[in-house]
């Protein structure tokens, strides 16, 4: 797997050409400079996600592997690019097993981000200037590649977001304020985020909708008898994740959405804690939203993504007003741009979008179903290996999960875990890990969390497991 050497000029020369496909920084190298197409007037031809998009193809892909397909897959090649994970804290090479609140980022994106500040800077969409028309191109590329990543139809089905939360706010402020009236029905099983349950609440209080929560499993699955009860007329919307934070459970999200279709609901999938993991295809899971976070998918923090069928974002009042979102402006009348721009209000986070592209770039030049496979073996012999620690319970059973091993220790508050691993270098999660209906389905206020990445290894999974023998032998 390679990679433009960015740090070779952060200041570009006069033969340095923006690369879109890099986020839009710049590139000495033929084989991956972009092909700039003239543009007459940048006011009156903005260069859309659509025209980025049809660039980019035209452009060779980021070499990984054999042309046209993707680089072998080991967590030995993915750890390489990741400085952080080469430190030490309190003196022990650092295992970082704190994924599901956020991931590290690899060189690419590091170094994609100093050098767009170094030399492509610039504001988007409404400048007449070189490199107005570069970051523009740059920022378009990024909701290409998402849309991509997504298996969206169109770029324009894409809006730039801070995050998850902003999404599902996003989603319950406009089409909700739009769509949920009295005695409406919002579906939110009980291992949501707070994240998928909050902003459901609020909305839910203004428009005098209720929200009704789908209960679980023993095993940490979606009750599927009792959602099948609860759904009706009445239910207008269901919000689900595609990967649960804190039990690990991957539900059945396409048979959910067939029937809550049959009933005309919309579903908003919350893709947080899934994309890491294994590919998305919104089209396949029939999804009428999809959210997730960049910095949950080795991006930068700050943005994230939310994927609409067309049909309804045409349809979504603004839920901000400001620059951007924008045709023209007096005290009589406002024109809005077209979606996605109308749900864009403000400076964007551009150097976010270049970061979050550079990152898709990254994982998918990996393959994907053997990063999934991988994660699958590490887990389970991490299930294994945690099965030796007396006293040690592990939360949720379901088959079908992501690599997230939430845990109890008898006699041991998670915080005292976690303090007690910090100090050989372990970082993991303890507290309610904003999943607290969850926990309270196993009677808990707290837990301890280790969340599993693809740079993650069984040595490290070790590393733990003797930690914790070692807070046993101590106490």
């Amino acid at each position: 797997m390679t990679t433009p050497d960015v740090t070779r000029s952060l200041w570009p020369s006069a033969a340095v050409t923006p690369n879109p496909l890099n986020g839009g920084l710049p590139s000495t190298d033929p084989a991956t400079a972009a092909v700039t197409t003239p543009v007459t007037d940048p006011v009156s031809a903005p260069v859309t996600a659509s025209d980025a998009q049809a660039t980019q193809a035209t452009q060779p892909a980021q070499p990984a592997g054999l042309p046209g397909q993707p680089a072998a897959f080991s967590p030995e090649l993915a750890r390489r690019d990741f400085p952080i994970l080469h430190r030490t804290v309190n003196g022990h090479p650092l295992v970082w097993l704190d994924n599901g609140a956020t991931t590290q980022k690899p060189r690419q994106v590091i170094e994609t981000l100093a050098a767009f500040y170094g030399s492509a800077n610039s504001n988007i969409h409404r400048g007449a200037h070189t490199m107005a028309r570069e970051a523009t191109e740059a920022y378009e590329a990024g909701r290409a590649a998402v849309a991509r990543f997504l298996g969206a139809p169109s770029p324009d089905d894409i809006v730039f977001v801070r995050g998850t939360t902003e999404a599902i706010n996003l989603v319950a402020q406009s089409w909700g304020r739009a769509n949920l009236g009295p005695g409406d029905d919002i579906l939110v099983p009980v291992l949501e985020h707070h994240s998928n349950i909050v902003p459901w609440q609020l909305i839910a209080k203004e428009t005098r909708a209720r929200v009704v929560p789908v209960p679980l499993q023993p095993d940490g699955q979606i009750d599927l008898n009792a959602y099948a009860d609860l759904l009706s007329m009445r239910t207008q919307l269901v919000a689900i994740s595609h990967a649960s934070n804190v039990l690990g459970t991957v539900p059945p999200v396409r048979e959910m959405t067939a029937l809550a279709h049959r009933y005309g609901a919309k579903v908003l999938v919350d893709g947080a804690q899934a994309v890491a993991h294994f590919p998305v295809d919104v089209q396949d899971l029939d999804a009428d939203f999809y959210v997730f976070s960049g910095h949950k998918l080795f991006a930068p923090t700050g943005i994230g993504a939310l994927y609409a069928k067309p049909e309804i974002l045409r349809n979504m009042a603004p839920w901000q007003g400001g620059g951007n979102m924008i045709e023209s402006v007096d005290f009589t009348r406002t024109t809005y741009a077209p979606v996605p721009h109308l749900l864009e209000a403000g400076t964007g986070h551009i150097s976010g979008v270049v970061g979050l592209l550079s990152a898709l770039n990254w994982l998918t030049s990996f393959d994907r179903d053997a990063i999934a496979a991988y994660e699958t073996s590490l887990m389970a012999h991490a299930q294994q290996a945690l099965s030796t620690v007396p006293g040690l319970e592990l939360l949720g059973s379901a088959p079908d999960r992501i690599a997230v091993l939430t845990f109890t220790l008898a006699g041991h508050d998670p915080t005292e875990i976690a303090a007690w691993l910090d100090r050989d270098g372990i970082a993991i999660r303890a507290g309610h890990h904003c999943a607290q209906p969850a926990l309270a389905h196993y009677g808990l206020q707290s837990a301890a969390r280790a969340s599993l990445a693809l740079y993650n290894t069984p040595e490290e999974v070790d590393k733990l497991v003797a930690s914790l023998h070692g807070l046993l032998q101590a106490t």
